[in-house]
């Protein structure tokens, strides 16, 4: 594969995509991301995933401040790519990029598209409680992920999953699709299918609105939202003005309503069982206390920082 590749991507998602081309010894010119940001307490700058792979195979690294009024116009032409591939890289393409590859520029979407165009499409296919989701590789244009798809792989979604879990599968689908569909997109093959955006659906960023637990809501939907949420950045409540991250839980009876909404029913088994809408009750198996690292339940409840007749909610 001679053709000229230029990748864009910023996290893990992106860089399963950009190692499975470089595995494939693809003529990979360089590598699009965003620019280093502070992380942890000590706010110490942190290269993305995607460069910290590039550099590492001799890749060499572009991370401009911004693609907008043509700041990257000029070393796009002196890259001259044949192709673009995009893989979460995090900000919205200009039409002069796009436009600018013979073989155009294509996309590493983590849904099957039209449903879940956006930003999120991982948490919310969770969050909604999607029984299955994919990859879509689709030819970008001027929309947001409403370009023409060349190529689907699908995966089920499981009780058992959460956004880790899921995220981590969804990367290496994402690299697999690729590679399958990519001799067809070099030789001019692939066939483009358009959309049918009567389907379509939005998955917003999220955004900290989103980690409220409303334990109004029945148990399954809070769930659905603290397996979305998990590991990062957690879906949350309050007890006693305190916030308390939950880092997992189950669905418990559907039937029981016998105190106020978020009232702690019991402390058996080894997980909380709190007093949810609709006659419902969550039980939380794994949760991190304000200031606490993540802990089992049990430890929780060991450390006597919960009991039953608490109430958790509250907002912000």
């Amino acid at each position: 594969m001679n053709e000229r590749i230029l990748f864009m991507g910023t996290p893990d998602f992106a860089a399963a995509t950009l190692k499975a081309l470089l595995d494939g010894g693809c003529n990979v010119i360089g590598a699009v991301t965003q620019p280093d940001k502070p992380k942890g307490r000590g706010h110490a700058m942190a290269a993305p995933p995607v460069k910290e792979l590039a550099l590492s195979a001799g890749i060499e690294v572009y991370q401009p401040a911004t693609l907008k009024g043509g700041a990257f116009d000029e070393t796009l032409a002196a890259l001259h790519p044949d192709l673009i591939v995009v893989a979460a890289y995090g900000k919205i393409l200009p039409p002069s990029l796009i436009s600018y590859p013979r073989l155009g520029c294509v996309n590493v979407h983590g849904s099957l598209l039209p449903r879940h165009r956006g930003a999120a499409p991982i948490q919310r296919a969770l969050m909604e409680g999607d029984s299955e989701t994919g990859i879509t590789i689709m030819r970008m244009d001027n929309g947001l992920d409403t370009g023409d798809m060349l190529h689907v792989l699908r995966t089920p979604i499981t009780d058992e999953d959460d956004f880790e879990s899921l995220h981590d599968r969804m990367a290496a689908l994402g690299a697999e699709a690729l590679m399958q569909i990519l001799p067809a997109i070099l030789d001019g093959s692939a066939v483009a299918t358009p959309q049918n955006d009567d389907a379509a659906t939005y998955a917003a960023k999220i955004e900290k609105a989103d980690c409220l637990l409303d334990l109004s809501r029945d148990a399954r939907s809070l769930f659905l939202q603290i397996r979305a949420l998990s590991p990062f950045p957690m879906a949350y409540t309050f007890k006693g003005g305190e916030s308390i991250k939950i880092a997992a839980a189950r669905v418990g009876s559907t039937c029981r309503n016998v105190a106020p909404i978020g009232t702690v029913l019991s402390l058996r088994d080894r997980v909380v069982e709190v007093q949810c809408g609709e006659g419902t009750t969550l039980l939380l198996t794994e949760v991190v206390p304000m200031g606490k690292k993540r802990m089992r339940a049990t430890d929780w409840i060991n450390g006597r920082k919960i009991a039953e007749g608490d109430v958790l909610g509250g907002e912000a």
